[in-house]
């Protein structure tokens, strides 16, 4: 395409393998559809956004950037973003959140704003489709983190490669590739270009969650295990089958249960007429169905305790329960999902 930039510096630095996953990835995205990028400006984010400009020069891109205001480098963070898009010849849009204390904690809460945000851009953009650069390590964690919550087998399948939600397909093409693969075409192309990938601290901030596990219980894992995180990644894999055979169960239990428009409320009598294992994973395909993350092995049995007391008819008795940025309710015998941004607005 014409008034693209020169690349042809940087088609070495990343190799083949993830130019052809990515191909791979948006094979079934009709030709000439607009696709976003997910870049926070880090090292595996900047390397898809260039793995995208150098493998999909013959489609329509759009990279967003979500500033979540959380760190003061924020402002600096968003514009090293835009250098890059310059440089690579991407259009370029940012968007602004405040990351609402709602009692999920600070990286629950910054995931949904970004994919609120995420969701408004491409919507703005006429963007269907986001790739989204998590890799083999961010899915071994992944597996851990849900592990050790209790996330049962749709919740130990992790990330897929594919996901939808809020109206969009978002697409992992790269789960089957290492860190430190992407880490090292990152600082490649920093000494070709100039262009240095963002830093954040609170990827090695054991304050937070996701970084214990990466600077805590990671190297215990490598220096017993080398190459853990491939083994956890192929556990993710097998766990998504087996969360698929599930998921048909419980899509033909969800279907008897009286769903309403887009699956968002299912009949509280029809649901506990089922059998208590089949009630939990009809709870987990809906909850998925929405976009929601996978509950905790504790929250889910909470919400099904208070579930069980209910009378049928709910009259005398509501039921709200907040779980992933959401409210889940139970009003006159309809157990539903809402934003709590939706309810206040």
């Amino acid at each position: 395409m014409s008034g693209l930039p020169d690349l042809s510096p940087y088609r070495a630095l990343l190799g083949e393998a993830p130019l052809a996953k990515l191909r791979a990835a948006v094979a079934g995205v009709p030709a000439g559809t607009p696709v976003g990028i997910a870049l926070s400006a880090g090292p595996d984010s900047a390397m898809l956004a260039l793995a995208a400009a150098l493998a999909l020069r013959d489609r329509p891109l759009r990279a967003f950037h979500v500033h979540h205001g959380l760190q003061a480098e924020a402002d600096a963070w968003s514009a090293r973003a835009g250098a890059l898009c310059a440089l690579l010849g991407l259009p370029f849009q940012v968007a602004r959140v405040s990351v609402p204390a709602d009692g999920s904690g600070i990286e629950a809460a910054a995931r949904q704003a970004r994919y609120g945000a995420l969701a408004q851009m491409a919507g703005a953009a006429g963007v269907g489709h986001i790739l989204l650069a998590h890799h083999r390590d961010d899915q071994a964690e992944t597996v851990l983190l849900r592990l050790l919550r209790g996330a049962g087998v749709a919740g130990l399948a992790a990330m897929r490669a594919e996901h939808r939600r809020d109206g969009l397909v978002y697409l992992r093409p790269w789960l089957d590739i290492g860190r430190d693969t992407l880490r090292d075409a990152a600082q490649a192309f920093a000494r070709v270009s100039g262009w240095q990938a963002v830093d954040d601290p609170t990827n090695a901030d054991p304050r937070y969650t996701r970084a214990a596990v990466r600077t805590a219980l990671g190297p215990a894992l490598a220096a017993r295990w080398p190459g853990w995180q491939s083994i956890v990644a192929r556990h993710a894999r097998q766990m998504a089958e087996a969360a698929d055979i599930l998921d048909e169960v419980a899509r033909a239990d969800f279907a008897a249960l009286a769903p309403g428009p887009q699956g968002q409320d299912f009949s509280l009598a029809a649901w506990r007429g089922l059998s208590a294992p089949r009630q939990a994973q009809v709870l987990r395909h809906w909850l998925h169905g929405q976009g929601l993350r996978m509950p905790s092995e504790a929250r889910l049995q909470e919400l099904m305790r208070q579930l069980r007391q209910l009378h049928a008819l709910g009259h005398d008795r509501d039921l709200r329960l907040l779980h992933d940025g959401h409210e889940i309710r139970c009003q006159r015998g309809r157990v539903s999902v809402m934003r709590q941004v939706d309810k206040l607005a």
